[in-house]
C-alpha cells in the first residue's frame, strides 16, 4: 500500500513539472512576439527616407520598415519587405510609444483591419491611419497603384486612388513625437481575432539584428539596406538604399553605453531633436484625415 502510495504521488510530481515547463515555454515571448515588453531611454531615430522596391508577385503585402533594438546592439533598422499575406488579412505595424519616461515597443499583427499604429507615417499606404495601398477583394489582392510599387505585367489586380502624403519621419507615438490616440473604430479592430507577425517577419528581424551596416550607431540613421524584395534578403538587386535619414541623429543616444545610463537631460534632447515643426504636425493632421476618408470610401465599397 505504502509502495502505491509513492508511486502516486511520484507520478502527480512528475506531472506537476511537466506541465510548469509547458507553462513556461508558453508564456514566454515567442518569436511571434516581437518586441513585446521592450521598454527604452532614448527614442528611436526618424524613419529613414527610401523608396518601395518592387512587388514580387500577387498575394504580397508590403510591410513597413522600424526601428528595433537590443541591449547590445541599442537601434537597429528591420527593412521594409514584401511578405506573402494571409489570405484575406492586413498588416498593422508595430511602433513605439513613449509614456512613464520610456518608449515602449508595441508589435505589429495581421487581422481582417488594419488598426492603431501610433499615428506614425510609414508611407506606401501607412500614412498614419488605416492603409490606402490595397484591399482583399474575394481572395484576391488589390494594389493601388498610386501608392504601391507593381508591375502591371505580373500583378494585374490594381487600381489607382490618390493620397494625400506629407515628410514627416518621426518614429514614436507621444510627448515630443506624434500625439496621436486610436479612435473608437480603432480600437474595435484591436479586439478582432488576430495572427503575431509571421515566422518569415521575425527571421528577418533577426537576421537584421546581426548585421552591423543596420546598426544605428553605424548607419546614423541611414541604413544601406532600407528595404528587400523579400524577407531576408539582404543582397541583390532588389535592395534599396536609404536616400537620407528622416531627420537629426543623435551618435550618442545609439550607443549603448548612453541608452542604459543617459540622464534626464539627453532624453529631453532626443525628444526635441524628433519633435516635428507646426507645418509638419498640420501636415499630419491633414494625412490623417486623408487616411480616415480613404479608410471610410474602401468600407463603402465593401459593403456595396
Amino acid at each position: 500500500m505504502t509502495r502505491s502510495i509513492r508511486k502516486l504521488v511520484s507520478a502527480f510530481v512528475l506531472s506537476i513539472l511537466v506541465l510548469t515547463v509547458s507553462v513556461v515555454s508558453f508564456s514566454a515571448p515567442s518569436s511571434a512576439q516581437i518586441g513585446i515588453g521592450i521598454s527604452v531611454r532614448i527614442a528611436p531615430p526618424a524613419l529613414p527616407v527610401y523608396a518601395q522596391p518592387i512587388c514580387p508577385g500577387p498575394g504580397y503585402l508590403w510591410t513597413p520598415g522600424y526601428w528595433a533594438w537590443n541591449d547590445d546592439a541599442g537601434y537597429y533598422w528591420v527593412p521594409g519587405t514584401w511578405v506573402v499575406a494571409p489570405v484575406g488579412m492586413l498588416w498593422t505595424p508595430g511602433y513605439w510609444g513613449f509614456a512613464g519616461g520610456v518608449y515602449g515597443w508595441h508589435a505589429g499583427y495581421w487581422g481582417p483591419h488594419v488598426g492603431f499604429y501610433g499615428g506614425i507615417n510609414y508611407r506606401f499606404g501607412y500614412g498614419g491611419v488605416g492603409f490606402a495601398g490595397g484591399e482583399w477583394r474575394g481572395g484576391g489582392f488589390f494594389y493601388n497603384r498610386a501608392v504601391m510599387n507593381v508591375n502591371v505585367v505580373n500583378v494585374t489586380n490594381v487600381y489607382s486612388r490618390i493620397v494625400v502624403g506629407n515628410n514627416l519621419h518621426t518614429s514614436f507615438n507621444g510627448p515630443g513625437g506624434i500625439e496621436a490616440r486610436p479612435t473608437a473604430q480603432e480600437e474595435a479592430y484591436s479586439r478582432e481575432p488576430h495572427r503575431a507577425a509571421l515566422p518569415a517577419q521575425t527571421e528577418h528581424e533577426h537576421a537584421a539584428s546581426r548585421n552591423r551596416a543596420l546598426f544605428a550607431s553605424e548607419n546614423h540613421g541611414r541604413p544601406a539596406i532600407a528595404a528587400t524584395g523579400k524577407p531576408g534578403e539582404f543582397n541583390g538587386p532588389r535592395v534599396v538604399r536609404a536616400s537620407a535619414a528622416g531627420g537629426n541623429f543623435n551618435d550618442r543616444a545609439a550607443e549603448r553605453s548612453e541608452n542604459r545610463s543617459a540622464p534626464n537631460r539627453e532624453q529631453s534632447t532626443s525628444r526635441e531633436n524628433a519633435r516635428p515643426s507646426q507645418p509638419d504636425k498640420q501636415a499630419a493632421k491633414n494625412n490623417q484625415k486623408q487616411a480616415k476618408a480613404e479608410a471610410n470610401r474602401s468600407n463603402r465599397d465593401e459593403h456595396r
